[in-house]
């Protein structure tokens, strides 16, 4: 990216090999603009014969009007032609650069850190991948060319009005210099792009709290609540509604302003014509020439006025393209030229720390200190702790989701960050306590595991994550939508869904975070089930809030604000009066809890 440039030369660096197009696109506006004054001449040539004929009409040549009627209407058709190719260019370049562009953000964005996500809201994004780019396909395939078309004619006339008479042309341009003085008053200077500034801040304000009162609908029903006690949300509603009547009335004197000077160019033209035809009433060369402004006067207001809406969406562009930038300047996760491969799977944490949102040391919060621990090939590491221990934090480290701040994480001896992303995430699967589920039907949901599957391996996965028979009872089987417009699923047939695609993967290591979180108890077993069939020879690490679920792991490693405090096996961790042995008596406590008649909490299972 290029520092230096920033609006409309950024924007165009953008373009990139789609500068032909543009280019191919101005010449046609141009030739357009051309073509469209020929009218305008014709009728002026017209008016001449009429007005040196006007005491003897018969005297009129009628085969030179004829003429000039034909040349003006080729003069239409062709101008209409070359606009409409012109426009055609201008989308083909526009689609392709919108393409490119959200191409670019997407490939950019699945490179950065996730703690880029977890500082910048999903609306931002969104408001910015969005509308941003779209503002960019509208001024590439509309408002570039009619910006040329505009150029074109304003230079072509402001020549002729000076070739025909330098005073009228200079009472014809004294209103549009004045019109732009008033409009760039307001438009411009740091002022100008300070309010414009603001209103994106206040629209991706309303986009992030739009998606965060959306997702929160659930809870907003529940409890019986309206968009008016959702605060976050009506405050950014009611702050972007105030700040746009404050912006617009910045604007509404100045524009009206202008739009009465610029609707008033024969009040500037008609005081000089008169003037000087006042003194030679019988010059007829000067009274086609005043003629001809008075006619083309109104023909050069139409271009001036669309110059506002130039400068107005080019402050939008200008302010967009900072904010695609302000996304491609964030720095991803650095990628090594070679990668390594490692020839095992053992997972090591060698003096690990690492804290999110460490920038300044008076906010620094350490989420690990110096871990140290090996999961190994083929067997079942298990993460127990209190909430906010570390435990899902160890996990997001491994597929290099952030990168750590000091100590090293290996796999089979090789440095992580000494492996590609993409080669990395092929030998680690994920299944989440929470699943997330595309809106796609459920074949292309497991297909997503690995997308060069068949559709045999595909059914196998699902048989093994025991959801096929769930499957086969849904309205289209396989095709079945999932989500918006189609069949929603229970929390349990997800994340066993979820379990299909990471069967489907078959990568050697595995993350799962209590992936029987929503499984009901006559589903439990099943999940089980699909669970021993994933984990089989694998580098398994579990995050365990069920700790009867981690009975039987090879080791279990207890996190207490990001540290280590024991290590051992079930049997090893019970016996001793450490902190897991506290949990598994809380654990076990807790499934002699009833609840008597009335509501009431039976003390005697406390």
């Amino acid at each position: 990216m290029n520092d230096n440039k920033k609006g409309i030369p950024r924007l165009l660096e953008i373009a990139g090999e789609k500068k032909g197009l543009l280019v191919l696109s101005g010449t046609f506006s141009s030739i357009s603009a051309v073509c469209m004054l020929i009218p305008y001449v014709s009728v002026y040539f017209i008016l001449a014969e009429l007005l040196k004929n006007v005491s003897n009409p018969a005297l009129v040549n009628k085969s030179l009007m004829l003429r000039w009627g034909i040349i003006a209407l080729i003069g239409l058709i062709l101008g209409i032609i070359t606009m409409y190719l012109s426009g055609l260019i201008s989308h083909t370049a526009a689609y392709r650069i919108l393409y490119g562009l959200r191409v670019k953000l997407s490939n950019h964005i699945g490179k950065l850190p996730l703690g880029y996500f977890t500082n910048t809201s999903t609306g931002i994004i969104k408001k910015i991948m969005e509308q941003n780019v779209e503002k960019i396909e509208n001024f590439v395939a509309h408002q570039l060319p009619d910006l040329i078309n505009v150029l074109a004619t304003t230079i072509i006339m402001v020549i002729a009005m000076f070739y025909l008479n330098p005073f009228l042309a200079i009472a014809c341009i004294i209103p549009i210099i004045l019109g732009f003085l008033v409009q760039s008053a307001t438009r411009m200077g740091e002022k100008s792009k300070e309010n414009l500034r603001n209103y994106h801040d206040y629209l991706e304000k309303i986009n992030a709290s739009t998606v965060q009162y959306v997702r929160g609908m659930p809870v907003i029903k529940v409890f019986g609540q309206t968009v008016h006690s959702f605060r976050k949300f009506y405050d950014d509603m009611i702050s972007y509604r105030d700040y746009c009547v404050k912006y617009t009335d910045q604007f509404q004197n100045s524009y009206i302003l202008f739009k009465v000077i610029l609707g008033s160019l024969l009040t500037f033209i008609l005081p000089v014509g008169v003037y000087f035809l006042s003194g030679n009433p019988q010059n007829m060369a000067f009274s086609l020439t005043l003629l001809f402004f008075l006619i083309m006067a109104p023909g050069i207001s139409v271009p001036m006025f669309k110059f506002t809406n130039f400068a107005s969406m080019i402050g939008d562009i200008s302010e967009g393209v900072e904010r695609i930038d302000n996304i491609l300047s964030q720095t991803p996760i650095q990628e090594v030229e070679d990668s390594k491969t490692p020839k095992s799977f053992n997972i090591t944490f060698d003096n690990v720390s690492f804290a999110y949102n460490s920038e300044e040391a008076s906010t620094r919060k350490e989420a690990l200190s110096d871990v140290n621990f090996t999961a190994k090939q083929g067997k079942v590491t298990a993460l127990v702790g209190p909430s906010g221990s570390g435990k899902s934090t160890i996990a997001n480290l491994i597929p290099r989701f952030w990168d750590v701040a000091e100590g090293s994480i290996s796999i089979g001896n090789v440095d992580i960050r000494n492996i590609r992303s993409e080669d990395l995430m092929d030998i680690v699967s994920f299944v989440f306590q929470d699943s997330f589920l595309f809106y796609d039907t459920i074949y292309e949901n497991i297909l997503v595991g690995r997308p060069n599957a068949i559709k045999e391996e595909v059914y196998a996965a699902a048989k093994a994550a025991q959801c096929h028979e769930f499957i086969q009872r849904l309205p289209n089987g396989y095709d079945t939508l999932i989500g918006e417009g189609g069949t929603y699923l229970s929390g349990g047939e997800e994340q066993r869904l979820s379990v299909a695609r990471a069967i489907l993967k078959n990568a050697p290591i595995l993350v799962l975070d209590e992936a029987t979180a929503f499984a009901d108890p006559e589903n439990e077993y099943q999940m089980q089930l699909a669970l021993k069939e994933l984990m089989r020879d694998k580098t398994v690490i579990i995050i365990a809030h069920r700790l009867s679920s981690i009975q039987d792991a090879d080791q279990i490693i207890v996190l207490k604000e990001g540290k280590i405090v024991e290590k051992g096996t079930h049997g090893e961790l019970t016996s001793t009066d450490g902190l897991y042995k506290k949990m598994w008596d809380a654990y076990t406590d807790a499934g002699e809890w009833k609840i008597q008649k009335g509501g009431s909490i039976d003390e005697t299972s406390l």
